[in-house]
């Protein structure tokens, strides 16, 4: 598994990054990961989702907690490092963290993913991932681990910046990151089967995730 740990973007594509992030709220992380990473992450997500470890996604926390298929249609599975795939992931994860702390003082400490399926038909209604000023999640990721997309398939990342929305395809090892607080977006309604690592750092030891629920 060390093979396939990416050379990390330079300095300009990390600064550019770090820019876009403080001054829209937002910016692609492409290139990160890299692609034979991204494989072994799809592989190891897929064999989750057939061995039905993986739980309905809500919405919500703690007591506030609600499976709401109304708002949200997709199916988690928590990265817990167990796999050489997700061991290389937090890895990589980690020295990221280490650069975004590094350029713009944000203090991130702890970090949790997850793989997330949308089955065709699949969608999550415009959000942010953080109640503002909770300070729990800081960065939000998404990491996309699709080997070929359509963009008539949709599943595109919506993010709501000034007056036009900016569209993402969940092509492979494409990558972007949020302000958790700030930024708000949506994942629209998939045509087609659509895989991703969802993750966020937080500030604090504070765990907000989404309680798993039964497999369905």
């Amino acid at each position: 598994m060390n093979a396939i740990a990416p050379i990390p973007p330079g300095d300009n594509a990390l600064a550019a990054m770090a820019d876009d992030l403080a001054g829209k709220g937002w910016a692609r992380a492409d290139g990160w990961f890299g692609a034979e990473l991204c494989a072994a992450l799809r592989e190891d997500a897929l064999a989750r989702f057939m061995a039905e470890e993986d739980a309905p996604a809500g919405v919500g926390r703690e007591g506030d907690f609600t499976l709401d298929r109304s708002v949200r249609q997709c199916r988690l599975a928590w990265l817990d490092g167990g796999d050489p795939a997700q061991s290389a992931f937090l890895s990589r994860a980690e020295a990221l963290r280490l650069e975004l702390n590094r350029r713009l003082y944000l203090g991130l400490l702890e970090f949790e993913a997850c793989y997330a399926f949308y089955p065709e038909g699949g969608y999550y209604g415009r959000h942010r991932d953080s109640f503002r000023g909770a300070r729990n999640r800081v960065v939000s990721l998404v990491l996309y681990l699709n080997p070929e997309w359509d963009t008539d398939w949709g599943g595109q990342l919506i993010v709501y910046e000034g007056e036009t929305p900016a569209s993402v395809d969940p092509a492979f090892a494409s990558a972007v990151l949020m302000l958790s607080e700030e930024t708000e977006h949506e994942v629209a309604e998939t045509r087609h089967p659509r895989l991703a690592v969802a993750a966020w750092w937080r500030v604090n030891q504070t765990v907000v995730r989404e309680t798993p629920l039964a497999a369905i």
